[in-house]
């Protein structure tokens, strides 16, 4: 077989329900389109651009301004998504708002973005190839490293935070074996709560991280060989574009 590609999506399709990776990674089935995951494309490419401005100009008011431009280069990559949105001014306001949402958490005016969407890979395994792609990583001028990623969504309750740092690590992971520096940093921004979640790595923890993906690359390699892919009921079936075909909802 070709070499598996791992990413932290990838693993979290699994690990939540190795059925549904099946579906996304080796079946690669077509799915409805997400708005929620197509409003966080748009206020991501916003703030992507937000970066390419001098600083002085990296406001909310220039972010506003972007709106409109990026949503359109988004509707001529996908027209089908136009059809989509019932009040194109809702979904206007609501970009806006998350928009809004990040300047109370950060101010892009203090510092510069050295990286955005910076794609991270590396041979894992013989078998396996790991990669992500990276929101941001700031590089400051005295070395240290900041992974920053942009959530759409409401911050996770108390005592899931682990679980959305994982991903993090996993780019930390990556940035360590290939650079040779440990990050200093890892902060997720909720826009839709205004919140933040910041965790400082450690050897010991990303050393944890990558035994952790490796048992899960070779569950995966098995589960391939196996052609075993159990469904595993949850709340997330909900929102999953395969239920019609799902077995553990077809009985």
């Amino acid at each position: 077989m070709d070499q598996l590609r791992l990413s932290p999506s990838r693993v979290n399709d699994f690990t939540n329900c190795p059925q549904l990776y099946k579906y996304r990674a080796i079946l690669n089935l077509p799915e409805e389109i997400s708005l929620d995951a197509e409003r966080g494309k748009l206020v991501h490419s916003v703030l992507e651009d937000l970066f390419e401005l001098p600083r002085i100009d990296r406001n909310k008011e220039s972010a506003l301004e972007i709106l409109p431009e990026a949503w359109r280069r988004q509707i001529e990559e996908k027209p089908e998504l136009a059809s989509l949105i019932t009040s194109e001014n809702e979904w206007m306001d609501r970009a806006s708002a998350l928009l809004s949402s990040y300047f109370a958490l950060e101010d892009p005016t203090t510092f510069d973005s050295t990286y955005r969407e910076l794609h991270l890979e590396k041979d894992f395994t013989e078998q396996i190839y790991l990669h992500g792609y990276v929101d941001r990583l700031d590089i400051a001028p005295t070395g240290e490293v900041r992974i920053v990623d942009y959530k759409t969504g409401k911050s996770p309750k108390p005592g899931w935070e682990e679980k959305s740092l994982f991903q993090l690590r996993v780019y930390a992971l990556l940035y360590w074996r290939n650079e040779g520096v440990l990050p200093r940093l890892l902060q997720l921004l909720y826009l839709g709560d205004g919140k933040t979640i910041k965790s400082s790595p450690t050897e010991k923890e990303l050393e944890t991280t990558e035994r952790i993906l490796r048992n899960i690359g070779d569950e995966i390699l098995t589960a391939i060989d196996t052609d075993f892919f159990p469904t595993k009921k949850s709340r997330l079936c909900d929102w999953c574009s395969f239920k019609n075909i799902c077995p553990a909802h077809n009985n």
